[in-house]
């Protein structure tokens, strides 16, 4: 499903052409995609102007002038569509605004669309209990050194709780463990400081430039101008399996599964 830097590089799409701008029509084409729509999500949307756009973990908020923020989550298909030139069978939720219309598709429908009060945004359940942001300055090595400590579990893993670190997915812990040189079996109260220290600014490095890529475009998703991201043709493990270490003194990178997902790593650099 489209990660971090996917949901980054669609809120600053959107950005482009919401913020400010006064939505004049919403249109509701299902009832539900993974959950119900919001009963009041027309009345509620309808003349409201947009303040701003942001991103919670892989949450997108769209701020209205309202005391109302709309909450929107990809799924696995979910992409936004700006202008498009035909409607689409999947097209389940539609913005419009003066100058431009902004369409949900979600072919699979795993995806869904939530309202808050903006006012209560930190205690909404599934903000309330999330770690600090990956880019933000609360993410640090001591951070994640506490809350290793005296951890059995694989750093993989605790590094994929949402409790521990927001937004962080599969991808790009592997590729951050990769460049931090830590092996994503070990466990995590066995890192030393001085290895997180190392890995803190690899997962601000990799997420950044996968931002900057436009993201990772795998199966379904897209940016809202419709183009792909580039960043997988950037990946050093994932999805590489027993292909050649980028590193010169590096081996052959191996998959296995861990915690019901696929990992990639060399076993050769990440001790």
């Amino acid at each position: 499903m489209p990660e971090l830097p996917e949901v980054e590089t669609t809120v600053r799409g959107l950005a482009r052409f919401l913020e400010g701008e006064r939505i004049l029509r919403v249109q509701v084409n299902r009832p539900d995609m993974r959950r119900r729509f919001p009963p009041d999500i027309v009345q509620a949307l309808t003349g409201a102007r947009v303040q701003s756009l942001s991103r919670r973990a892989k949450y997108g908020l769209l701020h209205t002038d309202r005391d109302r923020t709309m909450i929107f989550h990809l799924g696995m298909s979910g992409r936004w569509r700006i202008d498009p030139e035909e409607p689409d069978k999947h097209d389940h939720l539609v913005l419009e605004t003066a100058d431009h219309s902004f369409a949900l598709c979600d072919p699979r429908r795993f995806g869904w669309v939530d309202l808050v009060d903006t006012s209560a945004l930190e205690a909404w359940p599934a903000f309330a209990a999330m770690g600090p942001e990956p880019l933000g300055d609360a993410l640090t090595a001591r951070h994640l050194h506490l809350a290793f400590a005296g951890r059995k579990q694989s750093v993989k893993l605790m590094l994929l709780d949402q409790r521990i670190v927001a937004g962080l997915g599969n991808i790009y812990v592997c590729e951050a463990l990769w460049r931090a040189g830590i092996n994503p079996r070990k466990a995590a109260g066995r890192v030393s400081l001085k290895a997180l220290n190392r890995l803190v600014p690899e997962i601000r490095s990799v997420l950044e430039q996968s931002i900057r890529d436009g993201g990772s475009s795998l199966r379904d998703y897209a940016r809202p101008d419709g183009e792909l991201g580039y960043f997988a043709t950037r990946f050093d493990v994932y999805g590489r399996e027993e292909e050649d270490c980028h590193r010169e003194d590096g081996g052959v990178i191996r998959r296995f599964a861990q915690g019901g997902r696929s990992t990639w790593y060399c076993p050769r650099c990440q001790r």
